[in-house]
């Protein structure tokens, strides 16, 4: 009986706050979230990196040809060892990327937002050539996922006034 009315009184705070702070979701209707809705037009991607940041992207915020707004960017990723075996040989790897974007009025040449973003994922190294280069490719994928789905997080927090 407690645990419930403890449930009860946390919900009634988050409510409470949420609410005294003009909190709206994201995804709501008339939200930021659908505000960029085929509205951003992504750069032509050049890489295999930049074809799945570039996929995630649209496949967020749908795709425009012309837009109000145009995103270009610039992807890099790195590895480097993580785990090692007595003999030396690395078991485990660690790839970091860089995503610097800017997003600017189509029209104006206005910058609208600008930034850069990192994140990381891992793979293992143990398997025959085969599997760690597939292991690779695909932890490549999920970093630029990954990339791509915090620059659209980013990207929803701009102040809907000052979108084209």
């Amino acid at each position: 009986m407690l645990l419930s009315n403890r449930r009860k009184l946390m919900l009634g705070a988050v409510v409470l706050f949420t609410s005294a702070c003009k909190f709206t979701p994201v995804y709501g209707p008339d939200a930021a979230g659908s505000k960029l809705d085929g509205r951003i037009s992504v750069s032509a991607p050049s890489t295999r990196e930049q074809y799945l940041l570039t996929r995630r992207l649209e496949t967020r915020l749908g795709r425009s040809d012309p837009a109000p707004m145009t995103l270009t960017y610039s992807v890099s990723h790195s590895a480097s060892g993580l785990g090692t075996t007595a003999t030396g040989s690395t078991t485990r790897l660690h790839r970091v990327g860089a995503l610097s974007y800017s997003l600017k009025n189509t029209s104006t040449g206005e910058m609208i937002d600008k930034g850069r973003l990192t994140n990381f994922t891992g793979y293992s190294a143990t398997g025959n050539t085969a599997a760690s280069l597939a292991a690779e490719s695909a932890a490549i994928e999920r970093l630029m996922y990954i990339l791509a789905d915090q620059l659209v997080d980013r990207l929803h927090l701009i102040d809907p006034a000052l979108l084209p």
